[in-house]
């Protein structure tokens, strides 16, 4: 019934259609095993897409040829970019999106490539053949044959459900838990741990008071997280905040005693920054309210996203708390929150290229891994596809490094550090945030997609296109003088200090209060030059101005590390036989098989004095 595929894909959520998408790029055949055809890149929680550090990595993912943010700008319904206020290090692009369209969009697109065939079944067991992954088999009992596997299994194995005092066996709401599979990779030397992540619960938006709320619209200005021309849609809906009160705090703790989570029946750990409700209430205390962020699904629907709500406290308890919000009074409750427990592999088990190293040619993506969210998910399911082709054609593998991408830095993070509760990216995680902006990963990326044959000719002229128009404008900044009497009164408006002499445009840009289209009003002739070309280009140009010290500084940082990140490692060395290293470095360094010396140097217990001795013998 089925041929042989170079690749099979468990699990169609965002790590999986990113993996399915990526080796399908590349000429694999692919088949996507989903338990749920239906439900294929489904946003179990929030309706959004990007965000602080995640809207970096989506931009990272178009760069490379995935498509999540090309979806999730064809189903915005909201955009904004966050911490305008801030240096463009930390600018991301963050859109509300509709959840119905978001996930018949991916499915579309699967669908268009013609060697990604689907199947829809539970995989019990992965087919290993002298160490080395060569299919699945399914609960139907059919077994499927591939040259690699890429595990993309979310939060459905072993999930377990918690709604008050109520456990249901489940890996989404209305959805069964996969089972099995755990106990199989246990079996075969994997450790597993339980983690906890948790959802709000969706209201009926005609029953809610807007006019008790504020409004929060999006930017007047769009942006995209695309780097292609496809069309936004022409308009924005509105989201709205509101607060808790006493009222609702004091309903809530009602319920405390029969909270899972405070009663221990919740064995998992959980998203240290996205809390339920009733952590917040108990750690801060002393705080009389709480944000809360009414979100709509989508165009069509009523239903509305209680960001900021997420329990687990009995359905009862949540639904008397939600009406004592102001703007909820009337409120009717689609579904509750809940909690849901589910089983990940510590990530340390694996190489920076995401296989697996007790079998070969078997992949780990996304919250398996440990981590949350789906842009996490989907830039793993990207790297885990590229790299399971490499693999079985014996191509080179792709490891981004921390200075390349967000990406790197979450990947680097995970197989060397590990982690106890579910990882979320930071900007803060990233030493080298000022060369990983969001305005800037086609530069970064799409030339090393280019080469490995995930993006077409076009986008790799257009990032070229992008990158000599932006010298230009550099170039043409740095011959041209301003004269004074032109641009002197625009200097008052904005309260900068007038010019007494002509000076290169270039100097006067690097004032913190002018803009790039100040010069440009001041300066017809620049006006002209700068008229036909895009506006992510001119921002690019004036990014450059601006900042062009801090680069200076941060990419002499990255070269003075380039020496340790570049020394590579065997994976197989044997750090027995160094007797100097401490006891505990020979463990981590055997336990991780670092790929370079710059990984070894952040391994946690690893001192410098052992990496001394470690270079010492590598020399």
């Amino acid at each position: 019934m089925f041929k042989k595929y170079n690749v099979i894909v468990v699990g169609g959520g965002h790590a999986g259609c990113e993996a399915a998408i990526a080796a399908s790029n590349l000429g694999s055949s692919v088949l996507l095993v989903t338990m749920n055809m239906t439900t294929i890149a489904q946003m179990s929680c929030n309706p959004a897409m990007g965000g602080v550090a995640k809207g970096q990595i989506l931009r990272e993912i178009d760069a490379m040829g995935g498509l999540s943010g090309m979806i999730a700008d064809k189903t915005t319904i909201q955009f904004r970019m966050l911490n305008r206020s801030k240096g463009p290090a930390m600018w991301s692009p963050r859109t509300q999106n509709d959840r119905m369209r978001f996930s018949e969009e991916w499915r579309l697109q699967l669908e268009q490539r013609r060697n990604i065939d689907f199947w829809q079944d539970t995989v019990k067991e992965i087919l290993v053949k002298n160490g080395r992954a060569v299919g699945v088999k399914t609960s139907l009992g059919m077994e499927i044959s591939s040259d690699a596997v890429i595990l993309t299994n979310g939060t459905f194995l072993n999930g377990l459900i918690h709604i008050g005092e109520k456990k249901l066996g489940g890996g989404r709401a209305g959805e069964k838990a996969a089972t099995g599979l755990t106990e199989q990779l246990v079996e075969l030397g994997f450790t597993s741990g339980r983690m906890k992540t948790g959802t709000p619960p969706r209201v009926d938006g005609r029953t809610l008071n807007y006019d008790l709320m504020e409004e929060q619209w999006g930017d007047e200005k769009r942006g995209r997280f695309s780097f292609s021309d496809i069309a936004l849609p022409e308009e924005q809906r509105c989201c709205w905040i509101t607060y808790t009160n006493d009222s609702v705090h004091q309903t809530l703790r009602e319920g405390f005693e029969k909270s899972p989570m405070f009663t221990g029946r919740i064995k998992g750990l959980g998203p240290r920054y996205c809390p339920s409700i009733e952590d917040k209430i108990n750690r801060f205390a002393e705080r009389d309210r709480h944000q809360i962020f009414v979100e709509p699904e989508g165009w069509n629907t009523v239903e509305i996203y209680v960001n900021g709500f997420s329990t687990s406290l009995p359905e009862d308890v949540q639904y008397r708390a939600l009406q004592k919000i102001p703007g909820f009074e009337n409120a009717k409750m689609f579904r509750p929150g809940y909690a849901i427990e589910y089983d990940f592999f510590p990530p340390m088990q694996l190489d920076a290229t995401l296989e697996t190293f007790l079998i070969k040619n078997l992949f780990f993506a996304g919250q398996i891994n440990g981590t949350t969210g789906y842009e996490e998910a989907a830039s793993q399911g990207l790297v885990a596809g590229i790299n399971a082709h490499q693999r079985i054609n014996d191509h080179h593998e792709l490891i981004l490094k921390r200075s390349e991408s967000y990406i790197g830095v979450l990947i680097d993070d995970l197989v060397t550090k590990g982690t106890d509760e579910p990882y979320r990216m930071f900007t803060s995680r990233a030493e080298h945030r000022l060369l990983l902006r969001q305005d800037n990963a086609d530069e970064r990326l799409t030339p090393m997609a280019f080469q490995l044959g995930l993006v077409s000719n076009e986008r790799f002229d257009k990032v070229n296109e992008k990158i000599k128009n932006t010298n230009r404008i550099i170039s043409y900044l740095q011959k041209t003088s301003i004269d004074k009497d032109s641009i002197n009164p625009i200097l008052e408006r904005k309260h900068s200090s007038p010019l007494t002499q002509n000076i290169k445009m270039i100097n006067l840009l690097t004032r913190p209060q002018l803009n790039i289209y100040d010069l440009a009003e001041a300066h017809h002739s620049f006006k002209e030059f700068l008229h036909p070309l895009n506006e992510e280009t001119i921002e690019q140009a004036e990014i450059k101005i601006k900042y062009s010290s801090y680069f200076e500084k941060e990419v002499e940082l990255v070269n003075k590390m380039k020496k340790m990140e570049d020394q590579s490692i065997n994976p197989d060395f044997d750090y027995s036989i160094l007797k100097s290293l401490s006891k505990e470095a020979r463990e981590k360094l055997t336990r991780v098989k670092p790929r370079t010396i710059g990984q070894a140097s952040r391994i946690s217990g690893v001192k410098p004095s052992d990496i001394s001795v470690l270079m010492v013998h590598l020399s």
